[in-house]
């Protein structure tokens, strides 16, 4: 697939939540690997996409040249 490295993350999670993670880290850590994997996939692609989307904005709104 790819290479990967292991990454110290602190976080503020409701406790009862916070309670889940600790968990879930415990018992199946490639589970919560792959659930910090998807969410910050889908961050990218949405900034990827929100950019994407401001860039035609400013093409398809530029102002027709002056005759």
């Amino acid at each position: 697939m790819w290479e990967t490295r292991s990454i110290p993350i602190t976080v503020q999670l409701p406790h009862d939540i916070a309670e889940q993670a600790e968990e879930v880290q415990k018992t199946d850590p490639e589970f919560l690997s792959r659930v910090v994997l998807y969410g910050l996939t889908r961050r990218s692609i949405y900034h990827q996409l929100r950019d994407r989307n401001q860039d035609q904005a400013r093409v398809d709104y530029s102002p027709p040249p002056s005759m």
